[in-house]
């Protein structure tokens, strides 16, 4: 254990956790997967936390009662670094508050908590958003884990899916420039069946908007059984991103979001972009997802 990671176990699993970012960067059993993408060169993080947005602003920029402030893509809180409030064997817990560099690019007063749980077969990450000011909270977050892809060295990635819990027909919405596109498309998604390959992505992100799942299973194969498979749940998260490089980079994200990007177009008040909480003073919001693993 260091001031900069820490390692909870419970059974034959085990999770890194960084304080840089409050970042997962291992999600490892004792049967030897590695199920977490290693931050190699074709992207250099792991799971990233997202906040205070999801996406990018318009010219990155936020714009808040006449002033403009400057907000790169996914907001600051992947860069920073969070305190250890809690450090234990199969828990911990990471929070960011807001200070003087974050209010010169996000004129609100926050708190973000990260709770690390994990068990026998999977990990939990509950995250709150607290409004600690006196006006109120605009603000998203989003999950942004990445798994290799494939999970087992040998497999060909063409052989994997996601396989969603329910149907999902509606419309996805696909990126320009890092911008939503004013126009969905139609679902790649075959009833509940996501063959993954790398043309899926080259026009960016799968953006469901309209998800009607809480959990996807991602294997080898749609409804295999032998080989590293995981399960991906989530609480209070409204739309889902599923993200890879075309170049043939060999890794996943599955993404839940409380938000997106900017739409196309969008150039005015942040507290006026779509897809925002909006979050009392004094109140929270607060998400989580469950990531179950098996191992063959």
């Amino acid at each position: 254990m260091t001031d900069d990671t820490h390692t909870i176990r419970s059974g034959g699993l085990s999770a890194t956790v960084k304080a840089q970012g409050a970042e997962m960067c291992s999600l490892r059993s004792d049967a030897g997967i590695e199920f977490v993408w290693q931050a190699a060169p074709a992207w250099p993080r792991h799971a990233p936390l997202l906040f205070p947005i999801v996406g990018r602003l318009a010219n990155d920029e936020l714009r808040h009662r006449g002033r403009t402030y400057r907000m790169t893509q996914h907001g600051f809180a992947r860069d920073s670094r969070f305190r250890w409030a809690e450090r234990g064997e199969s828990r911990c817990v990471l929070v960011l508050e807001d200070n003087a560099t974050t209010r010169a690019l996000y004129p609100f007063a926050f708190r973000l908590t990260a709770v690390y749980t994990i068990d026998e077969t999977g990990l939990d990450l509950s995250l709150a958003v607290a409004n600690t000011g006196s006006e109120t909270l605009p603000a998203s977050l989003g999950g942004h884990p990445a798994f290799n892809w494939p999970l087992q060295p040998g497999e060909a990635k063409e052989s994997y899916a996601l396989t969603f819990a329910s149907a999902e027909s509606s419309p996805v919405r696909r990126l320009d420039g890092g911008l939503l596109r004013a126009a969905p498309e139609p679902s790649p998604v075959q009833g509940t069946a996501l063959a993954l390959s790398d043309s899926l992505f080259v026009d960016d992100a799968i953006i469901f908007d309209r998800i009607e799942s809480h959990s996807v299973r991602y294997a080898a194969g749609q409804g295999a059984t032998a080989g590293p498979s995981l399960k991906m749940s989530w609480q209070g998260f409204r739309e889902l991103g599923v993200w890879s490089k075309p170049s043939g980079a060999p890794f996943l994200c599955i993404e839940p979001w409380r938000g997106h990007a900017s739409p196309a177009g969008f150039d005015g008040e942040f507290s006026d972009k779509p897809g925002l909480m909006h979050i009392a003073p004094g109140a929270e919001e607060r998400l989580s997802f469950r990531i179950e693993v098996a191992s063959s």
